[in-house]
């Protein structure tokens, strides 16, 4: 099958089309004909090597985390989808190999809803493993009002819409030119940066960050305390007290990982959640689709077409 891979750690250049052999579902795994595959900052991490302490790879390493698709082979004692089925979710990247490719190996997944494109569908999986991870730690529910530092991009836009079904409230930061598109997720825009604690006017009790801009000072004195805060992108949380939740293999196991899955395909079916696109690549442009993840400027989701 042609996937995309990489020999060496490096920028997104070292990307590069390639014929691999097909995986295979075992034990509690189902393979997909991959559709559409999503880009993901951890994608772009494992590619420029600055996981590979946490995240072993075996070289050369096909890439991408999350995909959607047709189940066309079911491993042993999965019950709840059969050939044919459109299912969306995950891979465990460092056992399995990537999602970016032909045929992809899921260890979590749900059905595909309607109202989600291909390219929504695959690019979703990831960020809502991510984003239910950290609301459940935050402990995010009715009554809540949370601060979302980066609010516009893959796992931020996943995150205002999830914690709003939870009847939070939501802040999130932005640059001006995306604050009416933040105010159509349901969220209360506000300009990042220097000042931030003047700009948020109503008391925060969780915050989410989503950036990695240097904010973690501002987002403690906000939050009163580092135990409020959760970051998914500042590996320097630690000097602050702040948990740095990241996803690796074992996370795939996780409940948050199946139960998120469910509830946003329920609430895209109730018409309550969508996956905005910030691009949408062919393989051959996998190498611009990587820059524009890890630019800090996509407004949503980038994906990869895969399949027809």
């Amino acid at each position: 099958m042609i996937a995309v891979s990489f020999s060496a750690y490096g920028p997104p250049d070292v990307l590069e089309l390639a014929e691999v052999a097909e995986p295979h579902a075992g034990p509690g795994q189902v393979r997909i004909a991959v559709r559409a595959a999503g880009v993901n900052i951890g994608d772009c991490n494992l590619r420029a090597g600055r996981l590979k302490e946490f995240v072993p790879l075996t070289l050369p390493h096909v890439t991408g985390i999350d995909a959607a698709g047709i189940v066309d082979e079911i491993g042993a004692g999965v019950t709840d989808v059969r050939p044919g089925d459109a299912v969306f979710g995950w891979t465990d990247v460092s056992r399995l190999g990537g999602a970016v490719a032909g045929y992809a190996v899921l260890t979590a997944w749900a059905a595909k809803p309607a109202e989600l494109s291909w390219e929504e569908a695959g690019g979703a999986a990831a960020n809502v493993e991510t984003a239910t991870r950290a609301l459940d730690r935050l402990g995010v529910g009715p009554g809540t009002t949370l601060l979302v530092e980066g609010a516009a991009g893959g796992v931020g836009t996943v995150a205002v819409q999830l914690a709003r079904a939870r009847g939070a409230t939501v802040v999130g930061t932005a640059r001006t030119v995306n604050h009416d598109f933040l105010q159509g997720l349901g969220a209360v825009p506000v300009t990042y940066g220097e000042g931030l604690a003047e700009r948020v006017a109503v008391p925060v009790d969780a915050v989410l960050d989503c950036a990695g801009s240097g904010s973690l000072p501002d987002l403690v004195a906000i939050a009163g305390g580092p135990e409020r805060v959760v970051t998914i992108a500042d590996a320097r949380a630690e000097a602050y007290g702040v948990e740095f939740s990241r996803i690796a293999g074992p996370r795939a196991n996780a409940e948050p990982a199946l139960y998120g899955l469910a509830v946003a395909a329920d609430l895209a079916r109730e018409g309550r959640f969508a996956i905005p696109l910030a691009g949408a690549y062919p393989l051959a442009e996998a190498a611009e689709a990587h820059r524009l993840s890890e630019s800090g400027h996509a407004r949503g989701k980038v994906v990869l077409r895969v399949g027809a």
